[in-house]
């Protein structure tokens, strides 16, 4: 894999997220880990603590959780995807919502991909793992 791939996780549950890091880290990912979409947009932007880290590495695919403080995963979506600078990064929705309204918004909003974690644990680990190996190997993706 190659050693630039970096993925952000915006998820306020701990758990959730310690989970989720675990699995991808199996796949030779980078992670980097927001917890929620006020610190990611931060990030990204390169504003707030980040301000002066103008070297930090954008990620290749960021995983979005929907229901967090502060800013949620569509209000987070909505900026991506509406900033030129990146818009062009893929954004799978990682949420415990199965609502068919909320997986319309987020498809309207420009969610590349929505998937409902899996209640299991085994095939949550499975589902996590599956994620880069498509987003990252299968598909391309234009340099950033």
């Amino acid at each position: 894999m190659n050693k630039n791939n970096y993925l952000m996780l915006v998820e306020d549950n701990e758990a959730h997220a310690e989970l989720t890091v675990c699995a991808l880290e199996e796949t030779g990912n980078i992670i980097i880990v927001m917890r929620d979409g006020c610190e990611a947009i931060n990030y990204l932007r390169c504003q707030g603590e980040w301000a002066d880290d103008l070297n930090r590495p954008l990620p290749n695919l960021i995983l979005l959780d929907l229901k967090m403080p502060n800013m949620n995963g569509k209000q987070l979506l909505k900026e991506v995807k509406g900033d030129d600078k990146l818009k062009s990064i893929p954004v799978v929705m990682l949420t415990s919502s199965g609502l068919e309204s909320d997986m319309k918004e987020c498809y309207q909003l420009g969610a590349n991909s929505y998937i409902v974690k899996p209640v299991t644990y085994s095939e949550f680990i499975k589902t996590v793992k599956e994620i880069p190996e498509y987003w990252m190997k299968i598909n391309r993706l234009p340099e950033c």
